[in-house]
């Protein structure tokens, strides 16, 4: 979901549809980037939005497909359709955002996988684990 401009794959329908072309679906994962879709309008930041955001995936495509999480926050506001990268608690997203990920026991098991900018990487684990 890269959210930007006019590509394919930037809402769960569009990634729905591309499900439904493959014939053989146990070969077929979905990650979900925490930039990508806050910046194509899926908010997250407050636990009622994360809620409405993770139901719609399952309701449209299916937590069956959820394979990784991309942690990071976003230089740009909800919507902005920019892929742009932040680091985590330094965006738009906010640190609370992270914490409904981190607390959902729907991901036990999910790989939570932190792409964010180059830098302090062991501060930012310590971040999401202490939310």
């Amino acid at each position: 979901m890269a959210a930007q401009g006019h590509t394919i794959g930037s809402t769960f329908e569009q990634i729905r549809d591309i499900i439904s072309m493959v014939k053989n679906k146990e070969r077929v994962g979905v990650c979900i980037d925490t930039c990508h879709i806050f910046a194509a309008g899926y908010d997250i930041r407050t636990k009622e939005a994360y809620e409405n955001t993770m139901r719609k995936f399952d309701d449209v495509i299916g937590f069956k497909y959820l394979k990784a999480f991309h942690l990071n926050d976003s230089k740009g506001g909800l919507g902005c359709r920019a892929d742009r990268h932040e680091n985590i608690g330094r965006g738009r997203i906010g640190k609370a955002g992270f914490k409904w990920i981190m607390d959902d026991e729907r991901l036990d098991g999910i790989p939570l996988i932190l792409e964010t900018p180059e830098g302090d990487y062991p501060r930012e684990m310590i971040t999401l684990y202490s939310l």
